[in-house]
């Protein structure tokens, strides 16, 4: 079987403003970013299905160090979406140094970002953001 939603299909959904994610039909449960069996009952059996691209901040770091392409301190959070999963992503709206322990349970919304290529990557790449939405 062949992947549904692919990295390639992810990516150019993301540029149009959609955040794309997979149904499960066995067990209902979303997986998001794409891969190819459900993240919580392993079927294949999935659709591609738009997300909401809402979420809330459940744990985040703050890189000191920073990976090729990106420019540090910045955020790095886990961002539980309102459909289930969770995924990663760098948080863009605050000053880094005055990340909290406040920011956990804080509404936002998914977008993107592109990242300088390096010499190691096959290609185009993006980092997943979430800019805050509420207020403090």
């Amino acid at each position: 079987m062949e992947y549904i939603l692919t990295s390639k299909k992810f990516t150019e959904a993301l540029k149009e403003g959609k955040f794309l994610g997979l149904k499960c039909h066995q067990c209902s449960g979303y997986t998001a970013p794409p891969q190819k069996v459900c993240s919580q009952c392993g079927s294949e059996d999935m659709e591609i299905v738009e997300l909401s691209r809402q979420g809330k901040v459940r744990t985040f770091t703050v890189i000191h160090v920073a990976a090729e392409g990106y420019q540090a301190p910045y955020i790095v959070a886990l961002i539980e979406l309102e459909e289930g999963p969770w995924v990663t992503a760098n948080i863009i709206n605050m000053d880094p140094e005055a990340a909290t322990m406040d920011i956990i349970g804080r509404q936002g919304k998914i977008d993107y970002q592109d990242i300088i290529t390096d010499i190691f990557s096959g290609g185009e790449r993006i980092a997943l953001t979430f800019s805050l939405t509420d207020s403090t």
